[in-house]
C-alpha cells in the first residue's frame, strides 16, 4: 500500500516550528486527534538512533496506547524520518517559504482503518500541531 501523505502550512518561522515539533513540553500540546484526547507525557531523543514516545489517551481514561519509535534519520531543520514499534515508516519534510514553515508528513498506513480514517486522523493531529505553533510564535 503506498504512503498516505498530508501537509500544512505553518505560519511561524522554521526554527520555532522545529522547536514545537521536537520538544516534549510541546508535543503534549499538540499531539492528539480530538478535543476528547490528551497526550499527558512525551520523551524524544531527537537524532538518528533516538527513541521517541508519546502517551496518547482519551480524556476520560477510557482508552490509552504509547506512540513509541525510532529515528531513522534526522537533519534538523529539514526532515525526520522513523520507524514505528510495528515496522511502518514515516518521514517528515520541513519546508522554509516566505510566509513560514511547509510540513509534508508521508506515513505507512496500517491494515486495520481505511486510508480516509487514517488520512483524517493524523491531519487532524498536524492541524492541532499548526494551531500550537502559531498560537505559540512571537
Amino acid at each position: 500500500m503506498s504512503p498516505i501523505t498530508i501537509t500544512a502550512h505553518i505560519h511561524a518561522d522554521l526554527a520555532h516550528t522545529w522547536s514545537c515539533w521536537t520538544s516534549p513540553e510541546h508535543i503534549t500540546k499538540w499531539n492528539y486527534a480530538g478535543d476528547d484526547w490528551h497526550c499527558p507525557s512525551a520523551t524524544n531523543d531527537i537524532r538518528t538512533g533516538g527513541k521517541f514516545s508519546s502517551r496518547m489517551e482519551a480524556k476520560d481514561g477510557s482508552f490509552g496506547f504509547d506512540f513509541d519509535g525510532v529515528y531513522d534519520d534526522v537533519i534538523p531543520h529539514q526532515r525526520i524520518r522513523y520507524s514505528m514499534e510495528d515496522g511502518r515508516r514515516v518521514e517528515i519534510l520541513f519546508e522554509e517559504t516566505a510566509s513560514g514553515t511547509k510540513i509534508t508528513e508521508s506515513f505507512d498506513p496500517e491494515s486495520e482503518n481505511s486510508v480516509d480514517m487514517q488520512r483524517e486522523g493524523w491531519q487532524m493531529i498536524l492541524n492541532n500541531f499548526k494551531r500550537h505553533a502559531e498560537e505559540n510564535f512571537k
